[in-house]
This record gives C-alpha cells, structure tokens and sequence, in this order.
C-alpha cells in the first residue's frame, strides 16, 4: 500500500505532500486545484508512463509548474544563475510489505524508507548543448526538455522496471473508456456466463451462414456483376462485394448488445458511464492493490450514484482506494473521515472531526457537505427565508449576488451548526453564521460557539436585542410599520399583525423583500455578516 506522496513542479504543485489512509481517500477540491494529477502521479510513478506511453515520450514543458518556468526564464534573462527546474514524483510504501530493493534514502525527505521516484532533469550528457541554447536567453520561452531525461528509481537509488513495485494501479475515467472495446467486453461475459458451448456454435454457425447469404441475395448478385466490368487503374482483379467470413471477423466484433431495445452506444450517458466503471472495475481492478476512480458521479441521478458507491466500495474491499469527487453523495457515504481537502501545498484530512460529526454526516447525505468545503467563503443561515434576506443583504452592500463573488449562502438547521462549523475549523475558509437569538442574550447564544469562534476565520452573528427572537421582529424593528407594508404591498395599521402576517408567511415575505426595489434597512447583525 501507499502511505505518502511527494509532487515538485508537477503541473499544478510546486511543492506538494500529503499522506494516503490505508483504505479510502477521497479527494476534493475546487476547479483545477489537482485532483486528477494526484491519480495521474500515483498512475505516473507506479507504472512510468503517462497516458499509457513512457514519460520520457510524452514529456512536455507544459508539465512543468508554471511559476517554476516562469522564474527560470525570467532568471535567464536577468543574467543570474538559472538552475533548470525538475519534475518530482515520489510515492512512499508500506516498508512492512515492500522489497528491501526500495528501501532507501534517495528522496526529499533524506528519511531510510521504501518508495518510488520518477525525476525529470536536465541530462548531464546534453549539458555542452544546453548550455549553448540559452546563450540568448530571449529564445528560450518555456523548459527546453528535448535536454532532459527521465529517471525511474526505486529510494535506493537503482533504477526500477514495472516489476520491481509490488504495487499495482488501476485508473478508471468512465471519460477515457472507449465504448466500443467496453461493449465488446459487456456482450462476451453475458454470452460466457449464460450460453452453453454447443449454443455458442449454433450462434456461430447461424452468424457465418448469415453472411454467406449476403452474397447470393438478388440485390447484391446485381451490384457484383456491374462491378466486374469496372474499369480499374489499380488492379487487374474483378472487385466485387462481400462480408468478411474469415476467422478474425467473428461474430463478437459485430453483433451489438441491445437495452430495452436501442443499441447501447444510444442508451443514456448515465447509463454507459455507470457501465463503463463497472466493466472496468471487473476487467482491472482483480489484480489491482490500487484503485484510482475520477469522478464516478458524472451523468447520474443521487439513486443511480449510490448503487454504483455501493458497487465500487464492495469490488474494491481489500484493496486501497482513492476517489475524485465534488459530490456531497459519495462523500458521506463513503466517509466523511475519509475526505481530502486540496491545496496547492497539502491534503487536509477530516480524520479528526468528532466522530459524532463524521456519523451526522455520513447520514444526512441531503446537507451539502462539499459546499462548505469548497467554497473559500460561506454564510451559514437558519433556513430558506434567512437565506432570501442574506442575499439581498449582501446585494446590496456589494452590489452583486454572494455566488457571484464567490461565497456560498448555504442553509443550515439546529444544532448542525456546529457539524459545519468543526468542518471550518479545520479548512480555514472563511464561515459566518447568522442566527436568531430565540429569546436569549447574545452574548449567550455565542458563548455556545466559542470553541470554534476562536478560529480567526469563524464569526458567529446574532440580534442583540432578546425581545426580538426572530428574523421577521428584526427586519420589522429596522424599517418600521410605514417602510414595511409598502415594500410587502400591505396595509397594516399595527405593527403586531405585520409581524403576525410575516411569521405566517415566512418565505412568500422573504422572497417580496429580496426582490423588492425598495430601500430597505438590514438589522445590524446581518449587514455585519455580509460585511
């Protein structure tokens, strides 16, 4: 098994480290912040190729970090020394279960352990070369890797063959997974498990005679002689039409698999995602210790998507596990102690929520877990008209919606604050939560959250006033009775059947007021959460 991985100017890191869980990791991050090239290095460094060729013949500038190109060319033209940046990838074993052969201390750390490493440096051979290409530094635009060479070597320095790791990788992209090759594999063990032998030659036999009429029909007897006296300036031959009846044409490359009658290459894409991941988890993953999935939530509905959890999580038992994924769906049901959360530097793991949280999670698949862990910036809120008079708050302070400037406004009930808020603690994204006092002092109701509001990036926001227990008294108190019935379209005469009207109608109210092209005034504890 892997216990750790190593990335350095590996296409989005610079400088990367994050330890494996012996079983299942998911992995989760925004748009671009690495998810795939973690699987893709794993694969890398395990196997020493990368879209299954050698890296040394895909090798690219473009796979190099950016901001280390970018400071060796700007290096080169400044006239200072210009080390030529390297790429790195080391993956760390389990030394209990590794061959001695890879135990070493030729990785970053300098620790004795047992690893693989693949390094991409300039050659020493091409060095005379190199060094007189960049004698104009103004030709060089991006790494010159046409001097550079890759090593694949085990921690002790040697260098390795695909047999030399113990450890084998299996990466399954229902995106990557040709449909055809994964028909022909779907129909071949329908038929293996279900005809007998002799079935199997009448199928055959019916298949080739088949084809072997298609040359006597009347139509196609017509076509062949008027193609025997075309002319020709390719060959002598007559040419003529027919099926090919030879041995490698059999019926398994043309007869194709129907599902309530369409072919299958015309069922629905959630249906052939689901089938490709599955057909690649029977075909691959028998001989595999690792099993890397991309995303398996694309094109499926939340019933569809926990079958197919279930069904990856049971072939998968036994063997080692990492997942891509922005589904809150997957993540609960897999583990919330599981997840890891990326950064360009580091994974951070959940592991060390309470397990009362990790349980209240792993339940209520509903709560959008992931939204909270990828958004940088969220306001957690009682419920839908909460989140109504947030927004508007926020409109109206910024002048654009909070989505449209990347904070998430994500509702919230009861004591699921504090689910959410042991989350924040370990992000460090940044989370308000605005909440009704319910009658009681302020100060109290944020005494209840002070183990989280000592995180600098955590702020709890309430009423101060306690006689005004909920949103509605407070939105009321801040524009007054006038204000109130004419952004709302009424005309109470009391304050007290406002309110009473407002309570009644929580949401309708809500949604005039967010929509309302009137002033209206924000109570103080929401306009300093949106603030």
């Amino acid at each position: 098994m892997l216990s750790k991985i190593i990335i350095q100017n590996y296409r989005t890191f610079r400088n990367f480290k994050l330890d494996f869980d012996p079983k299942m990791n998911i992995l989760v991050g925004d748009n671009d912040a690495g998810k795939s090239t973690i699987l893709e290095a794993i694969s890398l460094a395990l196997t020493g190729r990368l879209r299954g060729r050698l890296l040394a013949q895909e090798l690219s500038p473009y796979l190099f970090h950016q901001e280390a190109t970018a400071e060796y060319i700007a290096a080169l033209r400044e006239g200072r020394e210009a080390r030529p940046p390297e790429i790195i990838v080391e993956l760390f074993l389990d030394s209990k279960t590794a061959p001695a052969e890879l135990m070493g201390t030729n990785n970053l750390l300098r620790v004795n352990e047992s690893g693989v490493r693949i390094r991409v440096a300039l050659n020493p051979d091409y060095e005379p070369e190199y060094k007189e290409f960049i004698k104009d530094p103004t030709q060089v635009r991006l790494i010159p890797t046409e001097y550079y060479r890759v090593d694949w070597l085990a921690f002790s320095g040697n260098g390795i063959t695909f047999r030399s790791i113990p450890a084998t990788a299996s990466l399954i992209d229902a995106s990557n997974i040709h449909l055809q090759s994964g028909v022909d594999y779907y129909l071949n063990g329908i038929i293996n498990s279900h005809l007998a032998p002799d079935e199997r030659v009448k199928l055959t036999r019916a298949y080739r005679s088949l084809r072997e009429n298609f040359a006597a029909d009347d139509s196609i007897v017509k076509i062949n002689e008027k193609l025997r006296g075309a002319p020709s300036d390719v060959s002598d031959r007559e040419l003529t039409l027919g099926i090919d009846v030879s041995q490698k044409s059999s019926w398994e490359s043309s007869i194709v698999p129907h599902l309530d009658e369409l072919p299958f290459q015309y069922v629905g894409k959630g249906e052939q995602s689901t089938l490709k991941i599955l057909l690649a988890l029977n075909k691959k993953v028998e001989d595999a210790h690792i099993v890397l999935v991309e995303e398996p939530e694309n094109h499926l509905s939340f019933s569809n998507l926990g079958k197919l959890v279930k069904k990856i999580s049971d072939k998968c038992d036994g063997k080692q596990v990492f997942i891509t994924t922005h589904s809150s769906y997957v993540l609960n049901k897999l583990g919330l102690e599981k997840l890891v959360l990326l950064s360009a530097t580091e994974g951070f793991r959940l592991d060390s929520l309470p397990a009362d949280t990790q349980d209240y999670f792993r339940k209520l698949s509903g709560y959008d877990t992931l939204r909270l862990v990828l958004a940088r910036r969220s306001i957690l809120v009682e419920g839908p008209s909460d989140e109504l008079i947030v927004q508007r708050a926020y409109r109206d302070l910024h002048g654009c919606l909070p989505i449209e400037d990347g904070v998430d406004v994500i509702s919230v009930r009861g004591l699921a604050f504090r689910r959410f808020l042991d989350i924040a603690s370990l992000t460090g994204n940044v989370v308000a939560v605005v909440r009704d006092n319910d009658g009681t002092e302020a100060a109290e109701v944020q005494r209840k959250y002070a183990a989280h509001t000592v995180f600098p990036n955590i702020s709890v926001h309430v009423g101060q006033d306690k006689t005004y227990k909920t949103l509605e008294p407070q939105l009321l108190k801040a524009n007054g009775l006038i204000a109130m019935n004419a952004i709302l379209g009424e005309n109470f005469t009391s304050e007290a059947d406002l309110l009473e009207h407002m309570e009644d109608r929580k949401t309708t109210c809500a949604l005039m007021i967010f929509s309302s092209d009137q002033t209206i005034n924000m109570p103080e504890y929401i306009r300093d959460a949106v603030a």
